[in-house]
């Protein structure tokens, strides 16, 4: 096991999230309104599956038989066969091995016959499967898709109730709280999603990302979702990729989706795991040997023999956090830990079809990769762990402390990833265990991971150390307290940490103390991948959009504080853009999270200009090293970054941040891009931005531009105005001159390069990817 730190601390809590949910059977009940169920009618309410307790669709599959994508969606099929077609059409083209990742992702492409294939250079344009939203960043994405004037969805999307569930005091109150408090947000993505169909999942039906691998990911799948963690689904042999809800809204309204072609790093497994090694130390290795950015444009694709010790919902976990290195995304071939994860959630019939069109779901022999790591699974030591597998192991730590007479030292709280895992660790006795050990089941929720978390035990600023089986450990990103200091590790150790009440101890070396006075020692914990009894579904969570939905209305109020219509962006005005001042420059890591804070801020999600309020107000200023504290330079009155940046932009006076590098990694939340643009930024300007961010600022007509020479960074000073010239000749591949005018008179000239397609091009000019989408449709 790695040694995380040498400090005591006997009265500081841990933290622990095995997964995501409930404690108690039957809270997941219909959560909309009355108002709503009266707009919305019987139509919504009864399930296209029928009345009663859910049933999953099982079949018996003829030869290459329609498949279905899900059970929530009969009539929409996997497609292998076209898939195919267009694999053949590339490998005539490519003449060479491929990977899996170049299959599943040209295998999509529009146009496979012309599409210009280059790694880590060329855009491609592809045609994903389906959309999954999160219900913080939904309700940008589906205000934007209101914007585009379409009537409905053109391909399968979802909703995700799961991030507006706050932590508090256990799973039942915790989301009948929510449900209250954010009713009206609710209530508006239920109407939109059943407007504009979209199948709706309601609060407390458990984590994104737990949902789609149990219902919507399949080997071969393309996925784009509103959520940096989408890549969960590469568990199942997808490709899954987070992205902003600018980007869901192309695909949703039938638009190819632009990536720019990947790169692949392999990473070959040897060996297998055993004893307190999980599927989290294999990501947190590779997160060690690539760090935050190593995979910046690439996908992480894992294969050799190591790979089938690994079960279906671990490779998830690595998956999941292949985010925190920057990844595309990451995937694993198709083999038989997949197979029997598809057969216990009832889809035999999609393994079935799988294994016939195995060749597509595999990488071929003799493929390169532009980077090789090879990782034995047997020398690893000791989110997005919300499996039936984590959970099972967690338990069996717990069990042999109440066998010993001991309970938890440490603040411990557990929380499923679904209903559908609540309701099977409840029947097979892992909650109970977990309870008795000491811990708080929470909401099938996301909670602390994210930010929603609203903390009791110590108060802001003080000195604790949580550890977690969460993905992130980014300051203040769990309980909002930069004194937090926070540990990532597996759910089995964090719950062994909590029996022990101390971080200096390692369950391979060290005993506890029973309560008869007799030490022991932990025994390394062995549970079920998969349940024997299978899964039990729990409560039904799911609302399928009406086949008819012209009697729904989707009402804004304009006096809410928690939902606003958008406007459009105002057009480039076809000139260059001259003496822009210097609203920030950030000193070292900027993340999403400094960019545009979670927490309490989740709920203006909905509302631009109130979410603005919190833009940059982590980010530190490196003029004084403070956060939230910038100098106004035509004031010289020193104030909050929002407000500073509200001043200027009813001065007329546009602005531009400078930034560090891999600038907005982390969560792939557009109001990081939204929130600068609404308020009269026009550039940011950095060392290296982090993917997403990157198109997400792109979507919405600002400029990602950087330093050609990283060095330049050096030379703006916080109270510089920056002109950008070259923009009436803006064109791929074609730096921009940036001068930046000194207020002592001297200037200094610098490049700035840019990844701008033509295309990308074309939503500058528009003044957003949305603003384009309306004039093609005109």
């Amino acid at each position: 096991m790695p040694v995380l730190s040498s400090s005591i601390f006997s009265c500081n809590p841990i933290k622990i999230c095995c997964s995501k949910g409930d404690g108690k059977s039957g809270v997941a009940r219909t959560y909309y309104s009355q108002r709503f169920a009266n707009v919305v009618g019987a139509a919504l309410i009864q399930l296209t599956l029928g009345c009663g307790a859910r049933r999953y669709h099982l079949s018996i599959v003829c030869r290459r038989a329609k498949v279905s994508m899900s059970r929530f969606e009969p009539n929409k099929y996997i497609d292998y066969k076209t898939l195919q077609k267009n694999l053949d059409i590339i490998r005539k083209r490519l003449n060479k091995p491929l990977t899996l990742s170049e299959k599943i992702v040209y295998s999509h492409l529009d146009d496979p016959v012309n599409q210009d294939i280059g790694r880590g250079k060329t855009y491609l344009r592809l045609r994903p499967d389906r959309v999954a939203m999160q219900d913080a960043t939904a309700q940008m994405a589906m205000l934007q898709f209101i914007s585009s004037g379409l009537s409905r969805v053109a391909v399968p999307s979802t909703i995700h109730c799961d991030h507006l569930i706050e932590a508090q005091i256990g799973g039942e109150k915790d989301l009948a709280r929510a449900k209250e408090m954010n009713e009206e947000v609710y209530d508006f993505l239920a109407t939109a999603a059943a407007k504009y169909g979209v199948g709706f999942w309601k609060p407390g039906s458990g984590i994104i990302h737990q949902i789609v691998l149990e219902n919507y990911a399949y080997p071969g799948v393309l996925l784009i979702g509103t959520d940096s963690h989408t890549p969960n689904g590469g568990g199942l042999g997808g490709v899954c990729i987070g992205v902003g809800g600018a980007d869901a809204v192309d695909v949703m309204a039938g638009i190819p989706w632009e990536l720019k072609c990947p790169k692949v790093i392999g990473v070959k497994l040897t060996g297998h795991l055993s004893g307190w090694t999980s599927a989290k130390d294999v990501i947190l290795k590779v997160a060690g040997i690539l760090t935050v950015k190593g995979g910046t444009g690439a996908i992480v694709e894992y294969h050799g023999p190591g790979v089938e010790s690994i079960s279906c919902t671990g490779m998830g976990t690595i998956c999941n956090m292949g985010a925190e290195i920057g990844a595309t995304t990451s995937i694993f071939p198709y083999n038989p830990r997949m197979k029997a994860y598809m057969d216990k959630t009832g889809r035999k019939d999609i393994a079935a079809v799988a294994d016939e069109f195995q060749d597509l779901l595999v990488p071929d022999e003799g493929c390169e990769y532009d980077q090789l790591i090879e990782i034995n699974l047997s020398l690893i030591g000791s989110c997005t762990n919300s499996s039936y597998e984590d959970m099972g192991r967690s338990a069996a730590v717990a069990q042999q402390a109440l066998d010993h007479g001991l309970k938890c030292k440490s603040q411990f709280t557990v929380t499923p990833g679904s209903e559908q895992i609540r309701a099977t660790i409840e029947r097979d006795g892992y909650a109970k265990t977990l309870r008795d050990v000491g811990g708080i089941v929470l909401a099938n929720a996301c909670g602390p991971c994210i930010g929603q978390w609203d903390r009791q035990d110590v108060k802001k600023g003080e000195k604790n150390t949580i550890v977690t089986s969460y993905n992130r450990n980014f300051t203040g990103r769990n309980d909002a307290n930069p004194a937090t200091h926070a540990f990532v590790t597996s759910p089995e150790i964090v719950t062994a940490f909590a029996i022990a009440g101390t971080l200096k101890f390692d369950p391979e070396r060290d005993s506890l103390t029973g309560s008869d006075g007799k030490k022991f020692k932990l025994k390394p914990p062995d549970a079920d991948e998969l349940p024997s009894q299978g899964f039990d579904p729990g409560e039904e969570t799911y609302q399928h959009p009406p086949e008819n939905s012209q009697g729904i209305s989707v009402v804004v109020n304009p006096k809410s504080n928690r939902l606003q219509l958008l406007e459009p962006f105002d057009k480039w005005n076809k000139q260059d853009l001259e003496d822009m001042q210097v609203l920030i420059k950030v000193k070292g890591k900027c993340t999403t999270d400094h960019i545009s804070a979670a927490g309490p801020w989740l709920k203006f999600r909905g509302h631009l200009d109130n979410i603005s309020n919190n833009l940059l107000i982590g980010a530190v200023n490196i003029d004084n090293g403070k956060v939230n504290e910038v100098k106004n330079q035509i004031t010289n009155k020193v104030g909050p970054v929002p407000e500073t940046a509200r001043a200027y932009q009813k001065e007329g006076i546009n602005w531009v941040v400078v930034g560090d590098e891999n600038y907005g990694e982390g969560s792939s939340r557009e109001h990081a891009a939204l929130e600068p643009r609404h308020l009269g930024g026009r550039a940011i300007i950095v060392k290296s931005f982090a993917r997403i961010h990157e198109t997400n600022l792109k979507k919405q007509g600002l400029l990602p531009l950087t330093f050609d020479n990283p060095a330049d960074y050096d030379k703006v000073r916080p109270d510089d105005k920056v002109t950008i010239t070259g923009l009436k000749e803006f064109s791929p591949g074609k730096p921009l001159a940036c001068i930046l005018k000194h207020k002592d008179g001297s200037q200094d000239t610098i490049v700035l390069n840019h990844s701008f397609n033509e295309g990308q091009i074309l939503w500058f000019q528009a003044g957003s990817a949305l603003n384009r989408m309306k004039e093609l449709q005109k």
